[in-house]
């Protein structure tokens, strides 16, 4: 193989897919990035055998068609140091070659036959979201999972499609995240059920890969795997396995509650004021609401006291939950300042929640006065 490379283009490509590449690994081939130089097209590959990524990389010139397996950590510092527009990869059985007006790099090769085969996106049937859509979800829902639950399947946002709409939802058993989407079907594509848990570090990854403007993304969901195709690219995970909550039942649908809008960016700051003298040991902070007034605070015994108060649309009696203040900034953590949501609640037992009116909700279960 012998190909010419613009330094730049090629090294966003080679990041994007080295972040799939393990840092370390029994199987040390796993290390390295596969460069496929064939048919016209140069395609970088990765994988620790969970995920896999096939990367379309342009402004490649190949004079020779083949392939080479080339270290992660050595090819991005090459590609980082080089001050050159243009670099020539040359890979024989027993060497590769990257050189430049100045500079000649000789590294040891490895046989690409022995790199793991990486899927291909080759459905006829499947979903199409844009980009900005998916990224959108990932960021309202990736956040409330749990990486570290055996129980049940926490480590990852669940996937639900319907004919015109994709749901995401993640959940830690102690507060869940849900956001709707539009989604257009292509063909008939197989219903994959509850099984369509995509690993937190697998939504993370697509999330980094995926343009931010309005490109089609192409969704493909089986058994045991998902595919996404994108303009430069295909993504490959294998879906968490086990049981999801019944997430629907968890979402409050009552009439008899205090419903209360407020806007964002005031709530966030106060609520980082009150949070000021909270600790790992008391996490809670005391929301009230009376006499049009939302007042925080919080007490901490080896630090001290806090109380914020902020005006709010709320004349019922008086009502006070004690919430994790971290589990609430979360969620005010991906929505812009100016965005307005409604705070439902009904009482300091039943769970809050907090939802837009762009089909994002959030429940945050209460603390007792014994996990305060």
């Amino acid at each position: 193989m012998k190909i010419s490379i613009q330094r730049e283009p090629f090294f966003k490509a080679f990041q994007v897919a080295a972040a799939v590449a393990p840092a370390r690994s029994p199987k040390t081939i796993l290390q390295n990035v596969k460069v496929d130089a064939v048919d016209g097209r140069c395609v970088l590959t990765a994988t620790d055998m969970e995920v896999g990524i096939r990367v379309l990389v342009g402004d490649v010139s190949i004079e020779t068609a083949g392939s080479a397996v080339i270290p992660v950590t050595r090819l991005s510092m090459i590609l980082r140091e080089s001050r050159d527009e243009t670099l020539t990869i040359e890979a024989t059985p027993d060497k590769t070659l990257i050189k430049g007006k100045g500079s000649k790099f000789e590294l040891q090769a490895q046989n690409p036959d022995e790199f793991p085969d990486v899927a291909e996106f080759n459905a006829k049937d499947f979903y199409e979201v844009t980009s900005g859509t998916l990224k959108e979800l990932t960021k309202r829902t990736l956040f409330a999972t749990d990486a570290e639950s055996s129980r049940y399947a926490l480590g990852g946002v669940k996937l639900e499609f319907e004919e015109k709409t994709l749901t995401a939802i993640g959940t830690d058993g102690r507060r869940l995240a849900k956001m709707e989407g539009p989604v257009e079907t292509v063909g008939t594509p197989s219903d994959s059920g509850n099984s369509t848990i995509v690993p937190s570090r697998s939504m993370q990854l697509i999330d980094r890969i995926l343009p931010d403007e309005s490109e089609k993304i192409q969704i493909a969901a089986q058994a045991n795997e998902l595919l996404v195709r994108g303009p430069s690219g295909v993504f490959y995970t294998r879906l968490v396995e086990g049981r999801f909550p019944k997430w629907r039942d968890v979402i409050p649908t009552r009439d008899d509650s205090n419903q209360i809008e407020m806007t964002v960016g005031p709530m966030y700051q106060a609520l980082r004021q009150a949070a000021i003298v909270a600790s790992d040991e008391s996490r809670g902070i005391d929301f009230t609401f009376k006499d049009g007034s939302l007042i925080l605070s919080n007490t901490t015994a080896d630090v001290g006291e806090s109380r914020i108060e902020m005006p709010v649309s709320y004349d019922g009696d008086d009502l006070t939950i004690t919430l994790d203040h971290r589990y609430v900034a979360d969620y005010l953590k991906v929505l812009s300042p100016e965005k307005s949501f409604t705070f439902d609640i009904k009482d300091h037992e039943q769970a809050v929640y907090c939802y837009t009116d762009d089909n994002y909700g959030y429940v945050i279960m209460p603390l007792s006065k014994n996990q305060r």
